[in-house]
């Protein structure tokens, strides 16, 4: 969902739960007849017929405070849940330099480009932690990487697809689809293909930032984006 469709969401959501704490406040207040009141007696004390004190009732504008207060009192937590909720499930993409995070290993511990090498050569394949923390394949060339990253997110149903050099394809184990050594699909059931990210190299750290720009694989709009 895009961010300003989450905004709207989450704002329309606190006007109605706003909305709502005001029908409350009324809701449980019920009106005094006059013929309920004797002439001159106070609204606020209620007596039997003996003449016997029967206990302090507030009048109309205390039991509406009342009520606003209970209200308040329940609104707010609600409100923190409602925006633990939507922050949760709709993370603000992590900061950085240029707009790029840091790839992570397994660990989430940052990855130099030094590290990276000696221990890959060109072809490699390899799942780092991308934006939001999803896995990316990082994949070297040369005596670099290249520049972009693919994540590893079947489009299908989710499963985390491994990369199978004996056929040079992302091959997901759980229904069959496949993707390109780029990423692109070539099989279903997946419908799209893999997200895309960019990936650059400063102060020796390797950043991966989004990708917004077209597919270059398909020439279509991201749809990750």
């Amino acid at each position: 969902m895009p961010r300003s469709q989450r905004s709207r969401s989450l704002a329309l959501a606190a006007v109605a739960i706003l909305a709502g704490a005001c029908l409350l406040s009324s809701a449980f207040v019920a009106p005094i007849r006059p013929q309920q009141l004797a002439r001159g007696s106070s609204p606020v004390a209620l007596q039997s017929a003996s003449g016997e004190y029967t206990g302090f009732v507030p009048d109309m504008q205390r039991r509406t405070l009342m009520n606003l207060l209970v209200v308040a009192i329940t609104a707010v937590p609600a409100l923190v849940v409602l925006g633990g909720y939507a922050f949760y499930f709709y993370p603000p993409l992590p900061g950085g330099g240029a707009g790029g995070v840091p790839a992570g290993d397994v660990d989430g511990n940052p990855i130099t480009l030094a590290t990276w090498m000696k221990t890959h050569k060109e072809g490699d394949r390899e799942l780092v932690q991308g934006l939001k923390g999803e896995p990316f394949y990082l994949i070297t060339k040369g005596d670099s990487i290249k520049d972009f990253a693919i994540g590893a997110v079947c489009t299908h149903l989710g499963c985390v697809v491994p990369w199978n050099k004996a056929v040079n394809r992302y091959c997901c184990p759980c229904h069959g689809s496949q993707y390109d050594e780029d990423g692109k699909v070539v099989r279903g059931p997946a419908p799209l293909s893999l997200s895309l990210a960019h990936v650059a190299t400063t102060d020796g750290n390797i950043l991966v930032s989004p990708w917004p720009e077209t597919d270059f694989r398909t020439g279509l709009k991201p749809w990750w984006s």
